[in-house]
């Protein structure tokens, strides 16, 4: 059956506001994502959705994963685990990359490691884990890869447990601000590791990378990331006033630009969002036609408000439609839902939210149905 959409002009308590695109935000990052923690909705994107590199933002994964781990009784925190010395040389001081000072034959507890991912950032840590859990960092890689998409975050692949670069090893940042979500939702107790501002192993101490612990107020996690081929990273969470949002970006050029840039989107993500009401209840949105009822027209109603947080100038754009089947046809009954309230917004999926039928309209008899296809035939069908 067609369809037939009509233009609803609404008025401004009912203007749907959604996320702003990137002209109402811009960044330098080449990936970039501001999220609402409560209701996991985006606010505001650019190319979030899109596969990259996520560089150590991949400990994240590692550590949720551990964390699973340890919640179903596989593992706990006083374990002990051997560093190799494959691990040593592609995650310990002679690799040149992050690390957490581990040396060959060490036997470090999991609770150790995971403060060594955590806040050192350390890739002998990672490996150490990997290879301690699962036998090798390909078979963690895996697992944790398989465990990412059982949770929704369906970007992502990773070949190890480091965020080393790999053929293949990509997030998006959209589901890296998931994981943040997740990860504070699920394990409070050990999410509040990723606010210590620096840990100790033997006599090497490392401080935490995150740009935005100690400078920004509510700010409590979580890591960074960089590679050549990624650029600088970051996903971070803060908390103000009960309301938490997340940012994520990546592909700054510079330890600096990525400090700069994440304090200037936190900071945004407090103030140039706001929260309002889509109201529901009785009140009739349009009166529609009706075929052989014994009304002509029949309200529609919104019965469920709907809160929605966007960027404050967002409010006033858009275009908001009720998308109906072109003949109604009787009997309708209270509740019926019988159209939908599309709101189309540059930059967001269009929202579709249910139109029910404010009353009965029964069904025409024998005469009536007769008298309304005369009459249709008069009106040339329309």
């Amino acid at each position: 059956m067609s369809v037939w959409r009509r233009l609803l002009a609404l008025t401004p308590l009912m203007l749907f506001p959604v996320s702003a695109s990137a002209q109402i935000i811009g960044t330098e990052a080449e990936y970039a994502v501001i999220m609402d923690h409560d209701s996991g909705e985006i606010l505001w994107s650019k190319n979030g959705e899109e596969q990259m590199i996520p560089a150590s933002m991949t400990k994240m994964m590692t550590a949720y994963f551990v964390f699973d781990l340890i919640d179903q009784g596989e593992i706990t925190l006083q374990d002990e685990m051997v560093v190799s010395e494959d691990a040593w040389r592609r995650g310990g001081f002679p690799s040149g990359t992050s690390t957490m000072g581990l040396r060959p034959k060490e036997r470090p507890t999991v609770e150790q490691l995971l403060h060594g991912v955590i806040i050192m950032s350390g890739n002998d840590a990672c490996i150490v884990l990997a290879e301690g859990i699962a036998g090798s960092e390909a078979a963690f890689a895996q697992q944790m890869t398989d465990r990412a998409h059982e949770l929704g975050l369906t970007s992502v692949n990773f070949v190890n447990s480091t965020g080393l670069e790999g053929e293949g090893h990509v997030a998006s940042a959209a589901d890296l601000a998931e994981l943040a979500r997740l990860t504070i939702e699920n394990y409070p107790q050990y999410y509040a590791w990723y606010d210590d501002p620096e840990y100790t192993w033997g006599a090497y101490t490392q401080a935490n990378r995150n740009p935005l612990l100690g400078t920004m107020d509510g700010a409590d996690g979580l890591k960074t990331g960089h590679l050549s081929v990624s650029g600088y990273g970051l996903t971070a969470s803060a908390v103000r006033d009960g309301v938490r949002r997340t940012i994520v970006l990546n592909g700054t050029d510079s330890k600096q630009a990525r400090a700069q840039e994440a304090e200037r989107l936190m900071r945004m993500a407090f103030t140039a969002f706001e929260t309002r009401t889509i109201e529901g209840g009785e009140k009739r949105l349009a009166e529609l036609d009706v075929w052989m009822g014994e009304r002509r027209q029949v309200g529609v109603q919104l019965l469920e408000g709907v809160d929605v947080t966007a960027h404050k100038r967002a409010f006033s754009r858009g275009k908001t439609e009720i998308v109906h089947d072109r003949l109604i046809e009787a009997p309708i009954a209270a509740g019926d839902q019988i159209a939908t309230l599309v709101v189309t917004i540059e930059g967001k999926d269009p929202i579709e939210l249910p139109l029910v039928a404010a009353e009965d309209v029964p069904r025409l008899g024998f005469v009536g149905k007769a008298i309304e296809g005369l009459s249709r035939m008069m009106d040339g069908g329309a």
